[in-house]
This record gives C-alpha cells, structure tokens and sequence, in this order.
C-alpha cells in the first residue's frame, strides 16, 4: 500500500512523535509512506515526498512538524474536493493518515464520506477533541503554561502586583484550568463560564485584606465577559481584532490586557499582564505526548493496514482505540462544571 501522511492547523509538540510511528509500523508492514507538505495545502497541489527512515532519524524530540502544516481548508476551495479526490488517485495513494485538531479532521471526515480511505489521529493542544481522553500535544502546552505561571509568582510577590496571564483556549479552557491549577492561580477564567468582572475584583480585593499583596490570574484567551445585557446568554468573547481564519475562526487575544486595566483601574493595584500566545505550542514535547503520539501513530498505521478507515485513534483510559470520525468532530469536549467547581475552591 502507499499511504500518505500530513499535519494540518496548528503546529503542535508531539507531531514529529506520530510522524515517525507511523511511518515505522507502515514500513514493517512492508508498505510505502509519503508526506504530504502543509496540510491540506499539500494535496491541493500535490506536494509530496516519500518518507523513509533515514527522513524520520532523530525526529522524536523535535517540536513542530517535519512535514510543514497550514490552516487550508479543502471546501473553501472552489472546487477543493473533487481536486484533493484527484490528486489522492494521481498520487496513486492508498490510504491518508490525517493528524489534526477539530478542523482538519473535519475536513477527513467530510473526504472519507466521499470516498477517500482515511484514518486521524488527535492533535491540538486545546484538548477539545470528543471521544479522546486526551489529545497530544495538550500536556506539554501544559507544562509550559504551569512553568509561566511559577515565574510570574516571584515577580508579582517581589513587585506586589496582580498578574494576569492569557492561555490558549479558544472554546474550551483545559490549558487555563490545569495550568492554573498546577500553578496556584488565585482566579481561573474559562470559555465555558462567563465572568463578571467584579467577582474578580473582589477576589483580589479579598487577598489583599488577608495580607495577600499580589494575585495571580490565569484566563484562556477564549473567556468570555457576562454583560448586563446578556445575564441570561452565554457571553461574549472579548476581542482585540476581529480577523478571522480560513475556517471563519476569529483571531483572539487581548483579554488579559483588557482585564489588567479594569483590575488597576478598580483596585488601584498595579496590574500586568502576559500573553504566552504560540510559546505553549513550540519547542520539545514532554515525554507523555512522545509516548502517546508514539501510540497513536502506531494504531493510525494498524487502523490502514486493516483497512478499517473513517476511524480515529484515541486515548480512553490506558487504551487507544479506534472511533469514528464523526464521533471525534461531532462536538467539543469543553471543561465540565464538576472540574471548574473543584477549581473555584482557591478563588480567594
């Protein structure tokens, strides 16, 4: 068999870890393995090159992506669908192992109903992959949040300030909930749960009574503001541009500058903010995302060899197994109440 392979969305740690499995068990199997370059891009263009074990030497620890990775979208193309079908016949491909978040594995599950033999492995470090415990890539962004956080400890307890640090997250706070927690954030601020900019306030307020002169706030960069307007919605996302994506994304970031201001201006504290932006998702994997991007390669080659596409490997409890596409991109996994209840017993 000739089995392509590519890495969409955001560049993620772990990915040269999945890369370099399934190539090893493919070519146990005896089968040919390509890389497809940028994404989807790739097979738009029909961008590739074979991929053998000299290409996947002393990948392992390396962050980002030897295959390159972009944010196209095959049906914003004009005719994108039919162009990817043809181009996987003309490579003469048998099979595309596709490793991606909710987007380019909902573009994989929109190609396998029309026919193309796919298979997907969770990448994002958002965790917000349905039907996987965990995804790849989310442990290390993790780690470097809770690295973010014990630093800005030492400063804001020197100087005496409030520190507001912005995580990634765009629907789904699990970065902002685990780092913040791992850290000892003093207020977590979520996607799921709306804020009132006042129960923050008085939180600092609080510690500063108790002797407390610095706070810490973890906030994903997706939290959303509850307005008097909107007491009974879900909130709104606070934004600093309204750019969007080639997925009709919009581009966050701003919120912790915007709440270090509404702090400073309602305490009088001296407030700053940090945003940790793509630094969550560069440099080397930890070694739980090399060992599961190592595991989920190896089943994502395993699902091709027995042909049994339109499957995702995923993570549930110690096992990986196989589900379907449709069940992986069908909804976000977002942070459930009981986990943000069991956070909030540290918000003062």
């Amino acid at each position: 068999m000739k089995i392509g392979v590519l890495t969409g969305g955001g560049d993620c740690p772990g990915l040269n870890a999945v890369i370099r499995a399934v190539v090893r068990k493919s070519l146990e199997y005896g089968h040919q393995v390509y890389g497809i370059k940028r994404g989807w891009k790739g097979l738009i263009e029909k961008n590739y090159e074979e991929l053998t074990l000299d290409s996947i030497s002393g990948i392992l620890h390396k962050g980002g992506t030897i295959l390159g990775s972009s944010r196209t979208n095959v049906y914003k193309i004009e005719n994108g669908e039919n162009i990817a079908k043809e181009n996987f016949k003309a490579m003469e491909l048998d099979a595309l192992v596709a490793i991606g978040g909710e987007d380019t594995l909902g573009i994989a599950s929109k190609l396998f109903k029309a026919g193309l033999n796919v298979v997907g492995v969770p990448k994002t470090i958002d965790n917000d992959l349905n039907a996987t415990d965990y995804t790849f890539g989310f442990d290390s962004a993790v780690n470097v949040a809770t690295e973010a956080i014990d630093r800005l400890h030492t400063t804001a307890e020197s100087h005496e300030r409030v520190m507001v640090v912005e995580v990634m997250g765009r629907h789904a706070g699990w970065i902002a909930l685990h780092a913040g927690l791992a850290g000892g954030a003093d207020y977590i601020l979520i996607p799921e749960v709306p804020f009132d900019i006042n129960d923050i306030v008085d939180a600092v307020k609080k510690r500063h009574a108790r002797g407390k002169k610095f706070s810490i706030i973890c906030v994903a960069e997706g939290a959303k503001v509850k307005t008097e307007e909107e007491t009974d919605k879900d909130g709104s996302f606070v934004l600093a541009s309204l750019k969007k994506d080639s997925f009709g994304h919009v581009m966050l970031g701003g919120i912790a500058e915007i709440i270090a201001e509404e702090i400073e201006k309602r305490t009088g504290f001296e407030t700053r903010s940090t945003v940790l932006g793509h630094i969550q998702r560069g440099g080397s994997p930890t070694a739980f995302d090399r060992v599961l991007g190592t595991r989920f390669g190896i089943f994502a080659a395993e699902l091709v060899n027995s042909k049994d596409f339109g499957k995702m490997a995923a993570l549930k409890g110690s096992q990986i197994v196989g589900v379907s596409l449709d069940e992986a991109t069908g909804k976000l996994k977002t942070v459930n109440p009981e986990f943000y209840e069991l956070a909030k017993t540290f918000f003062n």
